[in-house]
């Protein structure tokens, strides 16, 4: 999978940041496990797994570079970053708890992200005493949630990638009635390679009652006619992620289903009008919320308006009714109100936005209607 590849510059910037945020939260080292946040801090995109990965790293402004813990094995792997961080390469015979240990203070605070497996941090919890661990996520995931310009493109890259194949469901390409939804998944994913992505993700295709379940797993079930049809799916490019939601409809567009569409299209760009630097997160959800409670839908919107969104689906920030977190330029998170009626159909409404200065931009481009198809 190609990415982004950021520079040692960068590299040096974030750590500096994350240091920073981690001395303000009176934390003297931090302990980042392999994933989405060790690829950000080092360019490494090494998992943890039985064998442990992870960058360890004291806070204080003299730090010395980061040291990299790898299997000898993945070591090669790895792109040096001279003056981010060292390489501390461990074979199979070896304890690569101690290594971990030997760069943490005797005492104080250490930060672990979310990344690092349980028996790792239950490890370090038993070779160092008399440090107290607490979870990162926080920190990180307020530094990763705000994307650089390049970053943003990437996300409008990917997400016209994405649309290529929304568009050929409603331009008629894709035959839905009388296809399982596992076939048209199938399908989808072939499609989704086909228009550029490096990888797929994920697919979502609900169909008639199924698409009142927003987290559907496409079954054997057989798309009938006169139905909803809810395609919600995603892939990566250059390391990037795609994710984007439209609904189709097998036949007329029955009245209580038209209506109900309106709706929630009034309410996303409510939402969307609401994603706005110096805004919060939680008026992003509220203005959709309100819209649908408006409406008579407001029951029937069981899910938080969006997520953040980058080189994970899901990620930092969150775009709940809770969340009080101010919008910067540079966020980038889906909004996606959704009415789910059990037994009968559901429908979301999905976009990624990325925030720029003078407001939001989408990411998707695919018309935002209802689609009758067959």
């Amino acid at each position: 999978m190609n990415s982004i590849t950021p520079g040692a510059d960068v590299l040096l910037a974030r750590w500096s940041a994350l240091r920073v945020r981690a001395r303000d939260i009176a934390a003297d080292a931090v302990v980042i496990g392999g994933g989405s946040d060790l690829s950000y801090l080092t360019g490494h995109d090494g998992h943890s797994y039985e064998r442990l990965t992870a960058a360890v790293s004291l806070t204080s402004p003299d730090a010395p570079s980061a040291l990299l813990i790898t299997p000898k094995l993945e070591a090669e792997r790895i792109t040096p970053q001279p003056g981010v961080f060292e390489i501390g390469p461990w074979e199979d015979a070896e304890d690569p708890i101690a290594l971990a240990a030997g760069a943490l203070p005797e005492t104080g605070s250490v930060l672990v992200s979310d990344d690092l497996n349980a028996n790792h941090v239950l490890a370090l919890q038993e070779r160092c005493p008399n440090l107290s661990f607490r979870a990162l996520n926080e920190s990180l995931g307020g530094m990763r949630a705000v994307k650089t310009s390049a970053e943003r493109k990437a996300l409008q890259a990917v997400g016209a990638l994405v649309d290529v194949v929304h568009q050929q469901i409603q331009d008629g390409e894709v035959p839905l009635v009388g296809r399982s939804e596992l076939d048209v998944k199938e399908d989808i994913a072939q499609r989704l390679l086909a228009a550029g992505h490096d990888e797929v993700v994920f697919v979502i295709v609900a169909s008639g009652p199924n698409s009142a379940s927003p987290h559907h797993h496409p079954s054997n079930r057989v798309i009938e006619a006169n139905e909803m049809v809810l395609f919600d799916f995603g892939g990566i490019y250059k390391g990037f992620n795609s994710d984007c939601t439209r609904c189709f409809f097998t036949g007329p567009l029955p009245e209580d289903v038209a209506a109900a569409w309106s709706s929630l299209v009034a309410a996303q760009e409510a939402a969307f009008q609401a994603a706005r630097p110096g805004n919060r997160l939680c008026d992003v959800d509220l203005a959709a919320r309100n819209a649908l409670t408006a409406d008579g839908y407001g029951p029937e919107f069981i899910h938080r308006t969006g997520h953040g969104i980058g080189t994970e689906v899901h990620e930092h920030p969150y775009v709940t009714s809770t969340n009080q977190t101010p919008i910067v330029t540079g966020n980038a998170f889906s909004i996606e109100p959704g009415i789910y009626r059990a037994g009968e159909w559901g429908m979301r409404l999905e976009d990624i936005v990325v925030i720029e200065d003078d407001g939001p931009v989408r990411c998707n481009g695919t018309k935002r209607e209802i689609v009758t198809v067959s």
